[in-house]
């Protein structure tokens, strides 16, 4: 049985794709959730999502849906969030130039 969630937040980091011996890659990101409490989450994209990230960037508004998955290995257990979706609420802002910034000017 697989049970599907989401988040919202903002992109905090996108990583480089990381590609293994055996030819599986994965991607990971972070986006941090809004509230009184914001949480920095973790996620992770595999194989042919992973040029999905490519087109979103730090500080943008996304919707992610995600599946809890776990795996043990050599006697640890690990969980991951695996991403199968997200979609951009809104794109960050650039930055605007200072009109009234006039370098070294004095302003009288």
């Amino acid at each position: 049985m697989s049970t599907t969630y989401e988040a919202t937040g903002t992109i905090k980091l996108i990583e480089d794709t990381q590609t293994f011996g055996s030819g599986f890659t994965k991607r990971e990101f972070v986006i941090t959730t809004a509230g009184e409490y914001p949480d920095d989450i973790k996620f992770e994209v595999v194989k042919d999502k992973c040029d999905a990230l490519d087109s979103v960037a730090v500080g943008d508004a996304v919707e992610v849906s995600f599946n809890v998955r776990g795996n043990e290995w050599n006697g640890k257990y690990y969980v991951n969030l695996q991403c199968w979706k997200f979609s951009v609420k809104s794109k960050a802002q650039a930055p605007q130039a200072n009109a009234d910034d006039g370098g070294d000017e004095i302003p009288f």
